[in-house]
């Protein structure tokens, strides 16, 4: 073997290997405790107790990472999938029920709880999320990874608009992340172009009708409406 063809060989293991540590880290579980954790760090939220802080990460985190992920596990080592076959789009439909069942559970207990709708409304979205997912997913298979990435941008227009402040920077550092995210998963296999722009879009879309203010104002009028 030529000097050059195993230096390329070498690239490109490298290469993969890093597009694995991306999806990993950036993987659609730790989304909605990462949007919690930011509005904790740099909102006037900051400003909240140190134990409700805690109390509601803790919730998000057991809710939305743990318990489906736990899940997630010993349903693969019943059937005994391996990640290769959880690929597959017609095993990837218990995945999506667990976890949805999982942020359902999360939403109720922020109810109980009387949390503010902006906190309750990020797992109303990426609770919506999941479930337009599983929708499309029937047809065609999309990258949950980008609409995870979708959903944070979202979330960033969403919350500038209700907060009052420029989110310019930080739009800036996500869209950056989101397309290493989304190369990422086309690199490795598990997308392709097209469904990674999809994914992008859903997550988006979900995350802007659930959580800015205006689509919140045009569903509170057509409720009062409604309720005449």
């Amino acid at each position: 073997m030529e000097e050059s063809e195993k230096t390329y060989i070498t690239e490109d293991k490298i290469l993969i290997k890093i597009a694995r540590i991306t999806s990993a880290i950036l993987s659609p579980f730790s989304i909605p405790f990462l949007a919690f954790l930011i509005l904790f760090l740099f909102s006037y939220l900051r400003i909240m107790p140190t134990a409700y802080k805690l109390i509601v990460l803790g919730i998000v985190y057991c809710f939305t990472i743990l318990l489906p992920v736990v899940t997630i596990f010993i349903f693969k080592k019943i059937n005994g999938f391996s990640a290769k076959d959880m690929g597959e789009r017609k095993r990837r439909y218990v995945p999506f029920l667990l976890t949805i069942i999982s942020y359902i559970f999360c939403l109720l207990m922020m109810k109980q709880l009387n949390m503010p709708w902006y906190m309750s409304g990020i797992i109303l979205a990426a609770l919506l999320m999941m479930i337009v997912c599983v929708i499309v997913n029937l047809r065609w298979k999309l990258s949950e990874h980008m609409a995870g990435a979708g959903a944070i941008i979202g979330g960033l227009v969403a919350f500038s608009a209700l907060f009052g402040y420029n989110p310019v920077w930080w739009l800036c550092l996500f869209i950056l992340v989101s397309g290493i995210l989304g190369t990422a998963r086309i690199i490795l296999g598990h997308h392709t172009l097209g469904e990674v722009l999809t994914g992008f879009a859903v997550g988006l879309a979900c995350s802007l009708m659930v959580l800015h203010p205006m689509a919140n104002s045009l569903y509170f009028f057509f409720r009062y409406i409604l309720s005449y």
